[in-house]
């Protein structure tokens, strides 16, 4: 009784380690290809969050090729990655989080919707699950995308201070000049974002998961075949488009508000639908799309 009672609890210390190490591969892959992927799309990204912000010397809706001459011209070629230090130290720990959360929150509403183990979670667990990991993650690293947010929004034009240089200058100039609380302006909006943006995004996964089934291929040793990596790379892709379509204008409205009392930035919104009120007044609904197209490509 004693030997079968010391094996199974060597069994459940080794399904515990495995599933530690299973979490920690899951944590350093989604990171790196995090890393990865932001880097080699950050002039994209950089484009894109000008459009959003205005904040680029010229009146008016800017296109993609004058904007990108804008940044060269301004700041050279290596203004196309401003911002970028912030993105890889967020996004390392923010996709880690996501990746793990994911799992950790899914895992938990499987036992509490009494689902079981081999069985799909309903569309709408799959969604609350992405969209309380979406969350985590961003409260996790928010104000590193702030500082991100204040880099890259910005454009450094000759003879001026309105822009910021580099990570740790930018944390210490908005905590000096505006407060710590600073650090988190435009976090409601990104929290808010973050569940229907990451939701949306896993519920799209499991939802084609769900219509296009993978094929079970056993092969010659017997073993099963896993899923080609392209199916995963399509529907990770369309989760993603589908997402950043839906979320967008409450994406320009947090960049905004991450802006106002910075410097150079006169704008001041009394919160998140304040805000709204009078970007669409002043503007139209079509301001809170700018830059949607290059972000599609950027996905």
């Amino acid at each position: 009784l004693t030997t079968a009672a010391m094996s199974e609890s060597s069994s459940s210390e080794t399904g515990t380690m495995q599933q530690a190490a299973e979490l920690s591969r899951r944590m350093v892959c989604g990171g790196l290809a995090g890393m990865i992927a932001k880097t080699a799309t950050n002039p994209l990204e950089r484009i894109k969050m000008l459009s959003q912000t205005g904040e680029h010397g010229s009146k008016g809706k800017q296109s993609i090729a004058n904007l990108y001459r804008s940044i060269v011209r301004n700041e050279g070629i290596l203004g196309l990655w401003a911002g970028n230090g912030a993105n890889l130290l967020r996004v390392f720990p923010a996709k880690a989080v996501v990746f793990s959360s994911n799992d950790y929150y899914k895992k938990k509403l499987r036992i509490l919707s009494g689902t079981e183990a081999g069985q799909a979670l309903p569309n709408s667990l799959e969604f609350l699950g992405g969209g309380m990991a979406g969350m985590t993650a961003t409260l996790v690293t928010y104000p590193l995308d702030l500082a991100r947010g204040r880099i890259s929004g910005k454009l450094k034009v000759e003879g001026s201070s309105r822009h910021y240089n580099g990570i740790i200058h930018t944390v210490l100039a908005t905590v000096k000049e505006e407060g710590v609380k600073a650090l988190y302006k435009g976090v409601k909006p990104t929290v808010l974002g973050a569940m229907p943006y990451e939701g949306i995004k896993f519920g799209t996964v499991g939802l084609l998961e769900k219509t296009f089934p993978a094929q079970i291929n056993i092969g010659s040793d017997g073993k099963t075949e896993k899923p080609s990596i392209w199916r995963k790379l399509v529907f990770g892709g369309l989760g993603g488009v589908m997402a950043g379509i839906i979320t967008y204008p409450n994406d320009t409205i947090r960049r905004m508000l991450q802006l106002q009392g910075s410097r150079g930035t006169e704008t001041i919104y009394e919160g998140y639908f304040d805000c709204i009120k009078k970007v669409y007044a002043k503007h139209g609904i079509g301001r809170l799309y700018h830059g949607i197209g290059i972000n599609i490509v950027r996905m």
